[in-house]
This record gives C-alpha cells, sequence and structure tokens, in this order.
C-alpha cells in the first residue's frame, strides 16, 4: 500500500466522523449490523486500536484467555465508557490510522472505517455513495487481510461488481453492487441476501 491509502483512510474517518456527529442519542444506542453491538459500541471498536502496537494487542489478547474471538470484545470495552461525544473527538484526532490500524499503509484503517461505516448506516436506513477510489483498494484489502480473511468467505464464488470493473475468484459468480460485496466478504450474511447469481446463494448459507 502506498501513502495514499493513508490519506483514502483519513478521508473514510473524517467522513465517519461527521456523520456520527449528527447522531441522536437513540441512533447511538441503535443495533449494528455487528451481532451484540450499537453504533456506539461499534465506534468504541473502531477507535480501540489506535496507539496501540503488537504488544498491547498481545497483552489484550491474555486478558481474552487467548480467544483470539474475544480480543476485540476487550479492546472494545477500554473505550465504551466514552460518551458519544468523546469518541468523535478522539476519532478526529485520529484521522491518520496509527498503531495496529496503520498496518499495510493504512489499509486495514481504511478497511476497517469503511466496512463499520455501513454497519452503522444500514441499520439506520441512512445509505450513502461511497468513492470508488475507497472501495477498489478495500476490496483488494479485504481479501487478504486479518483478521476478515475474506478470501475464506468467498471461497469457490466468483465476485463481479456491477458498479465497478472489479472481479476477483472462480466457479458460479455472485453479482452485486462493490459496497455489498465488500459487506459479503467481511461476513456480513444479510447484506449477501441483496447478491444475485448461483454464486450468491452459497455465500448466503455459508456466512447465515
Amino acid at each position: 500500500m502506498t501513502a495514499d491509502t493513508m490519506a483514502l483512510a483519513a478521508q473514510e474517518r473524517a467522513e465517519l466522523a461527521d456523520f456520527l456527529a449528527g447522531l441522536t442519542p437513540q441512533q447511538w444506542r441503535t443495533p449494528s449490523l455487528c451481532t451484540g453491538w450499537t453504533v456506539h459500541d461499534v465506534v468504541a471498536h473502531v477507535v480501540s486500536y489506535e496507539e496501540h502496537g503488537r504488544g498491547e494487542v498481545f497483552r489484550r489478547l491474555v486478558r481474552a484467555r487467548l480467544r483470539p474471538g474475544q480480543l476485540n470484545d476487550v479492546g472494545k470495552a477500554e473505550y465504551a465508557t466514552l460518551e458519544s461525544a468523546e469518541l468523535v473527538e478522539f476519532l478526529r484526532a485520529h484521522l491518520r490510522p496509527r498503531g495496529m490500524t496503520a498496518s499495510l499503509g493504512g489499509g486495514v484503517g481504511l478497511v476497517d472505517a469503511l466496512i463499520h461505516h455501513q454497519d452503522i448506516r444500514r441499520p439506520l436506513g441512512m445509505p450513502r455513495t461511497i468513492p470508488s477510489e475507497r472501495l477498489l483498494p478495500a476490496l483488494r484489502i479485504a481479501i487478504t487481510a486479518p483478521p476478515l480473511r475474506g478470501f475464506w468467505n468467498a471461497r469457490g464464488v466468483r465476485l463481479v461488481a456491477t458498479d465497478l470493473e472489479w472481479t476477483r475468484g472462480s466457479g458460479p459468480e455472485a453479482h452485486g453492487e462493490a459496497e455489498a460485496l465488500l459487506m459479503a466478504l467481511a461476513g456480513r450474511a444479510g447484506v449477501a441476501r441483496e447478491l444475485t447469481g448461483p454464486g450468491a446463494s452459497t455465500l448466503v448459507r455459508r456466512l447465515g
């Protein structure tokens, strides 16, 4: 990844912060696409890896009793006590990824912010148009970036974007907008149902 990726991550985070600043207290309490997490929880997670390197992440893993699936819950809990306005302020102060989210030249920060932005917007019924210059690198990164492992979610399926020039994989095809494909790569089963084609049913069964 390049410095451009870091800049794209900063743009996505700035847009997310602006969006969050206009939400009502009730909207902050709305369940997100992340199972068991509210909008507030998702934002706490988004900022939870800033200023923390590998050593701190390992310490969190120890607190999670070496269960990787609980790692995000440990990090989220450390920031969940912040008020919504404090979370927005923290995000604005960390537009350029640092710590673990700076991995892959900021690519991790870009993918994380973009996916979680949609995790929040979709349940609120507040769609947006995502710039293609962010979606394209996010799709590429989501294939291999830990912990998404999109390549595993989409194994044996050819993904075909209907609004961008992007395809990936081989096998029965799943067609859909690039944003929906990205969310499917991230394991969002409900979004996978928006896809069409013989490969779409494979994804729905696998993710569901």
